[in-house]
Formats: C-alpha cells, sequence, structure tokens
C-alpha cells in the first residue's frame, strides 16, 4: 500500500484543522485507489466464473448486456487508476478530493452491477448457480470492506448500490415468479438477512474507516512534532552561533580600546606631564566603550521583549535641534555639511526610541562619508510619514543591503572609512520593528545612500492635541528583528 509519509505542515506555526484534514483524506484516497487494483483483479476474475455458470440457464440478452456493462465499467475504472497515477498521485489533497468526486459515481455502478447478478440468477437459474451468485455478491460485499472503507462516501455509495441491486432482484424475481406464494417466505428471509448483512458491513466500515483515520491523524501529529522539534534545534543551533559570533566580535572590540585605555594609563603613570596629550586619548577610547556597551544592552532589552516604550508628544524640529547640536561637531571635523529639513509637526511617539534610530542613522552616515555632506529630513507621503537620511558617502553595494542590519556585519571594501561595531544598524531595524514603523534604503556604491524610516500618518498630532499635556503608563513591546526593503 502506497502512501504519501510527510505531511505537509507549516514550518514554523502548528497546521490548521483545515489542512490536517486535507492531508489525512489525501492519503484516505490514496489508500482507496491503490486498494482499486487489487479488486478489480478480484472482479476479473470472478466474471468468467459467473458467466460460466449462468450461460444455458438465464435469458442469454440479459446475460450478454450485463457482461457488456461489467466488462465496459472494469476497463474504464483501470482506465481510471492510470489518470490517477499520472495526474494525481503526487498531488495536494483539493486536488485528489477533485478527483474522487469527479469519478466516484464509477463505485455506485460497479456496486449495482454485481448486484444484478441476482437479479439475472434468482429463482431462474440452478440453485448451485444461484448459490454461486449469492457467494459472489457476499465476497464483493467483504472486499469491500477492506477496499474502500479508507474513504467513507465511497464506501457507502458502492455498498448501498450493492444492496439496493440485490433487495430488488429478491423483489422483482419473486413478483415475477409464476406462483410467488410459496417463494414469498424464502424471499423476505433473503431480504432480512440482507438488510442484516447491509448494517454490518456499514458498522464495520465505519470502525475501519476511524482506524485507517486515526493512524494518518496520529501520523500527521508526529510528523508535526518531528518538525517542531527539528525547527527548534536548528533554531538553538543558530542561536549558539550567534552567540559565539556576538561574544567574539565582542570581545574583539572591546579588546582594542580596552587595551589603548590601559597604555594610555601606563603611560600616564610614567609620564604625568604628558596628561594633556593623553586625555583625550582616553576620553576617546572610554567612550568606544561605552558605545559598545550601550548597543550590547540595547539589543539585549528589545530581544528579551522589554524594552520599554514611553508614547508622548515629540516635537520634530525640537528634535532635529538635538541631533543637529550633536553631530554638527562630528560633521565640522570631516568638514562636511550638515543641513536639516522639516516643517512644524508634532507626533505621538517615543522621544527617547525616535532619537535612537535617527542617531545611529546620522552616525552612520557620518562615519562612512568622507566627503560631502548628510542630510536629515522629515518629508510627508500620502499617508505615511517619511524620515530620511540622505549622505554622499561609499554607498553600499546591492549585494550588502540586507546583510547590513545583521549584527556585527561590516562591509570589508569600505575602506577608508571610520571603523564601527557593526551594531547601529541592527538597532535600527530592531526598533523600527518594535515601533511597527517601516525601514527601507536605497543605495549606490560609491554614490551614496538614502535610509527611510517610514511612520504611520496617524502618529502626527493635530494641532489641538499638541497642545494638550498627557502622561502615558510604560509600554512594554517585545522586540524582534526586521528586514530592510529598498
Amino acid at each position: 500500500m502506497l502512501v504519501d509519509t510527510q505531511p505537509a505542515t507549516h514550518q514554523h506555526l502548528p497546521a490548521s484543522p483545515e489542512v490536517r484534514d486535507q492531508w489525512v483524506n489525501a492519503q484516505l484516497i490514496g489508500v482507496l485507489m491503490d486498494n482499486m487494483v487489487p479488486s478489480l483483479l478480484a472482479a476479473t476474475l470472478a466474471l468468467p466464473v459467473l458467466i460460466f455458470m449462468m450461460a444455458g440457464e438465464v435469458d442469454f440478452v440479459s446475460l450478454l448486456i450485463w457482461t457488456g456493462l461489467l466488462v465496459t465499467m472494469l476497463v474504464y475504472r483501470y482506465r481510471l487508476i492510470g489518470i490517477y497515477q499520472l495526474r494525481y498521485d503526487s498531488s495536494e489533497g483539493p486536488q485528489r478530493m477533485a478527483f474522487v468526486e469527479r469519478y466516484q459515481w464509477t463505485w455506485g455502478v460497479m456496486g449495482f452491477l454485481w448486484g444484478g447478478g441476482v437479479m439475472l440468477s434468482y429463482l431462474k437459474a440452478s440453485p448451485a448457480t444461484q448459490f454461486v451468485c449469492g457467494i459472489v455478491v457476499l465476497g464483493q460485499g467483504l472486499l469491500t470492506l477492506t477496499a474502500f472503507s479508507a474513504y467513507l462516501p465511497v464506501f457507502r455509495r458502492y455498498v448501498h448500490a450493492l444492496v439496493l441491486s440485490v433487495f430488488l432482484g429478491l423483489a422483482l424475481n419473486t413478483l415475477r415468479a409464476t406462483d410467488p406464494t410459496p417463494m414469498a417466505e424464502q424471499s423476505l428471509a433473503l431480504m432480512a438477512l440482507l438488510m442484516v448483512f447491509w448494517w454490518l458491513l456499514l458498522v464495520a466500515g465505519n470502525r475501519l474507516h476511524q482506524i485507517y483515520r486515526a493512524s494518518f491523524e496520529l501520523q500527521f501529529s508526529n510528523q508535526e512534532l518531528i518538525d517542531s522539534l527539528t525547527q527548534q534545534t536548528r533554531a538553538s543551533i543558530r542561536a549558539v552561533a550567534t552567540k559565539n559570533r556576538f561574544l567574539a566580535s565582542a570581545a574583539h572590540d572591546l579588546r582594542q580600546p580596552v587595551h589603548a585605555l590601559s597604555l594610555y594609563a601606563d603611560w600616564l603613570a610614567t609620564e604625568p606631564e604628558m596628561a594633556r596629550d593623553i586625555s583625550p586619548r582616553i576620553l576617546q577610547s572610554t567612550r568606544a566603550i561605552n558605545e559598545l556597551f550601550d548597543s550590547l544592552f540595547d539589543l539585549t532589552r528589545i530581544d528579551a521583549g522589554n524594552y520599554k516604550v514611553r508614547l508622548q508628544n515629540v516635537d520634530v524640529l525640537q528634535l532635529f535641534a538635538e541631533l543637529a547640536t550633536q553631530f554638527e561637531p562630528v560633521a565640522a571635523g570631516k568638514s562636511l555639511k550638515f543641513r536639516t529639513y522639516a516643517k512644524p509637526t508634532t507626533l505621538w511617539a517615543d522621544p527617547v526610541v525616535l532619537r535612537r534610530i535617527l542617531g545611529n542613522l546620522l552616525s552612520n552616515a557620518f562615519r562612512h562619508t568622507r566627503r560631502g555632506g548628510v542630510l536629515l529630513g522629515l518629508r510627508r507621503r500620502e499617508d505615511v510619514l517619511v524620515f530620511e537620511v540622505w549622505d554622499t558617502g561609499v554607498g553600499i553595494a546591492r549585494e550588502h543591503q540586507q546583510a547590513i542590519f545583521q549584527e556585527f556585519f561590516r562591509v570589508s571594501q569600505h575602506q577608508g572609512t571610520e571603523d564601527s561595531l557593526g551594531l547601529g544598524l541592527t538597532i535600527v531595524s530592531k526598533l523600527t520593528t518594535l515601533m511597527g514603523y517601516q525601514l527601507a534604503l536605497s543605495s549606490e556604491a560609491e554614490r551614496g545612500s538614502v535610509f527611510r524610516v517610514l511612520l504611520p500618518a496617524y502618529t502626527q498630532k493635530s494641532e489641538k492635541s499638541a497642545l494638550e499635556t498627557a502622561t502615558t503608563p510604560d509600554v512594554v513591546v517585545p522586540g524582534s528583528a526586521a528586514q530592510a526593503s529598498g
């Protein structure tokens, strides 16, 4: 018996009941079609025996018509097996169900034709021939249990047609007998036995079907569990690899400023008169260490899902003024132009998160810009507000535009630019996702980049609400990594 062994489950979430039912029904139909071959083979062997027994004892024309119909249906059903194997054997559940619904009438016709043997022979042929016909009908009913009970609609259609045909044969041949009175009691007894046989077939078929279904549902659940465990194992392996890379990169980034700080301290201890020259270097190393720890702590809080968001009115012009105060010395130190552009706007946002997002983007822009300048602006596009950070820096090649948002990723081709920790854009990506913003990037190597942070328009406060003061409790929002979209 050939059936599919891999349920089409989702990789991350448990499959819905609809998906489970579709998969289970597909496997049940597979069992049904696989069992068609032995059932057709049994029918092909039994038909010549019946014809031989009834030849000369029943009406020749009726026998010929019945034989022709049975042979035609046998050939047609063999063809159905070929159609199924070519087109539907490897298909999904809905396609298989459509196939069965389209051709399930053939099971009903076959059941009715096999019961027709009783109609041809009862009270017309010898007792031996009638007995053989009854045995064949009984065998067809029992064969149905194993062959067709996997899929209940087909099983019931076949059984109902078979029993109906036999019942009509018993009733009509009794009524047509020259003296029906003596045979009425025998026919009634046979009809009663037929009803009992019909009821037993349905009960047994339902039970076998439940066994089939329970088996495939268990198989589906087991495979779903295996998939879940596989995903968790892979996630654990990735987490360990990320942790190792995280620790290695953090240790590497910490080693240089800490070592430099140690050297400067020793130098200061031995040559205190050099304090004026050494102090700025100590301050620079200390800032580098603080920057790394701040970034690491931000990532840890976001990933842990306990980053606190405090929503309040944010004056964009004031925010831009604070950022200008912070980065104008950086621009002056590198002989770069720094401009901001925004109309008076008040947003309903977290000023710390917004400042962190824009500050990291500006820091990244200044770090990788050698000439030209940087522009920070706010524009309105239909139903969104867009913060934009333009630079005329080294740009980002297309193959790196997704990877730059990963922890500790650095573009090796950015020679001549300031070294970075590789965490700033990761934090931007996580914070924008945390706030429900969208992050977009457009860049061309050696020509510059533009990062866009898209906010829904409803975050803009009206003039009236901007003048109102409100206090908002802390909102804890779980964070997750984001993908940049260009």
